[in-house]
């Protein structure tokens, strides 16, 4: 296990007690959002098309920059929110997620977190039941092309500038993640695709594998020790992540700034 993971277990576990010993009469949401239906997230077509996938100027891990071809599919607009997540809880009775109770994470909108990479996958499972149509989560070379658009050579979704330089920066993220969409979409209409928190891939991770990935529709390796997960996080100190930027941790890590949005493969 490494350093960060040491770190973050401790920082899981102590948000854990806090969490475990609040009020029991605090609820993430009233009991009227968390019955009913599936709530069908809004999704948007991504084209299929060739990109440039990594960065030349990037960590090791997104070396070398390579062309991928991407096959047409859809990717919800927003990351997955408490309220929607509400509603597999009650559905399914799984347990809630660490912090579910705690005010700094359980606005209806906020994207869920603290859940593990296997709890993201039964989500879009259920999901998929639910509606009738197969959900899942992204892989890396689609989160990335979406997160592109069609700038692929910008560092950011919305160009070069640096996130600093964003509106309300400094006044955003204090002590946990936003709504989602409360700020513009990039030029596909998707919102959060670098910042807010870390979205859950597909993929396993591997440092090395750009250097043997194939060209078109890439999954990532066979297998692995942690999963790939794409954007930027509330916790960090640069609050928002390039789009070439990659990171990971093991599948059955329940981080309080890791969610996940779904994906679906285009029928058309």
């Amino acid at each position: 296990m490494l350093a960060r993971d040491l770190v973050e277990a401790y920082l899981v576990f102590a948000r854990w007690f806090t969490c475990s010993h609040k009020s029991v009469n605090e609820k993430v949401i009233p009991s009227d959002l968390a019955n009913g239906p599936a709530i069908e997230p809004v999704m948007v077509r991504v084209q299929g098309t060739w990109f440039w996938m990594g960065c030349e100027w990037g960590r090791d891990d997104e070396k070398p920059p390579h062309r991928v071809w991407v096959d047409t599919f859809e990717l919800a607009a927003y990351q997955i929110t408490n309220e929607e997540y509400a509603r597999f809880l009650s559905a399914t009775g799984c347990p809630q997620p660490l912090c579910w109770n705690d005010p700094n994470f359980n606005h209806p909108k906020m994207p869920v977190v603290a859940i593990s990479w296997h709890e993201a996958v039964s989500y879009c499972e259920w999901l998929g039941r639910a509606t009738s149509k197969n959900y899942r989560l992204p892989s890396e070379a689609e989160w990335e092309r979406a997160a592109r658009a069609d700038a692929e050579h910008s560092l950011y979704p919305w160009g070069d500038q640096p996130p600093e330089l964003l509106p309300d920066y400094a006044l955003r993220w204090r002590s946990g993640p936003e709504p989602v969409g409360l700020y513009p979409p990039n030029a596909y209409g998707l919102y959060n695709m670098s910042d807010n928190v870390h979205e859950w891939c597909a993929d396993w991770y591997a440092a090395s594998y750009y250097r043997c990935s194939p060209n078109r529709n890439p999954q990532g390796p066979a297998s692995g020790s942690r999963r790939a997960s794409r954007g930027g996080s509330w916790r960090h100190h640069v609050k928002a992540s390039r789009t070439a930027a990659r990171s990971s941790i093991p599948p059955e890590f329940k981080y309080a700034d890791y969610g996940f949005r779904v994906a679906r493969s285009s029928i058309s």
